[in-house]
């Protein structure tokens, strides 16, 4: 009767071969045989690699910065230049064009004498053509006097206590072969805008070559409403 036990050489061969025991096992001890310096040299170049990587980062760093400053400053330059520049210009236009205030207020000026001297202006045309339209029918206008003020001159007394001053006076003389209706004919005098107490003066009966005429003389006072007004300024708001 024989046995057979293998499992001492199975052992054998495991620590044989050096490879781990089956999980579960202890691992093997290892033990470092490099001396320190080695290891202190390998730790020391690792801190050097890393260095030179940190000074080259810092470089490239520096590097953008110095460049991104170096295009502010140019710009600045650029626009300190465009800024002188137009300086420059503007200082031109502004002697070129030094005498257009002086102009301009002579302009000024000018306005305001005609505005002053204009306040009294009456455009006699269409109060020529009133006249004749409300003259009797059958007369015929000989003369036509008028007489205006100026800014310095005084107002015009009134023909009487009650009415007021005026601005001038408009006297004609008419010829009719009848009396005219002189009391209608007032009244159609003062309906002309800016006119106002008219007034007969003189009425008279002539004769030349046989014919028989009256001849009447009436007067109208001219009141503001008749300035034209033409070169005041505008009021704002007005259209």
């Amino acid at each position: 009767m024989s046995t057979t036990t293998d499992a001492p050489a199975s052992k054998g061969r495991a620590r044989l071969s050096g490879r781990a025991p089956a999980l579960g096992a202890p691992p093997y001890p290892q033990v470092n045989l490099l001396p320190p310096e080695v290891a202190a040299a390998r730790g020391l170049a690792r801190t050097k690699r890393w260095l030179a990587l940190f000074v080259a980062l810092s470089l490239v760093g520096l590097a953008g910065l110095y460049l991104l400053g170096v295009r502010a400053k140019d710009a600045a330059a650029d626009d300190l230049a465009a800024a002188q520049q137009t300086t420059q210009d503007l200082n031109a236009q502004k002697e070129q064009y030094a005498e257009v205030p002086l102009v301009l207020a002579e302009l000024d000026r000018a306005a305001q004498a005609r505005q002053l001297s204009m306040q009294t202006e009456i455009l006699w045309r269409p109060y020529l053509r009133a006249l004749a339209a409300t003259a009797p029918e059958g007369v015929r206008i000989e003369t036509v006097r008028l007489f205006g003020t100026t800014v310095i001159d005084p107002p015009v007394p009134p023909p009487d206590v009650l009415g007021g001053e005026g601005v001038g006076t408009v006297s004609l003389t008419v010829e009719s072969r009848t009396v005219p209706d002189t009391a209608a004919w007032l009244r159609a005098l003062e309906t002309i805008p800016g006119f106002e107490h008219a007034w007969f003066s003189q009425h008279t009966l002539t004769a030349e070559n046989d014919v028989a005429y009256y001849s009447v003389t009436a007067t109208v006072q001219i009141n503001e409403a008749a300035f034209a007004l033409r070169y005041e300024p505008e009021v704002e708001g007005d259209e």
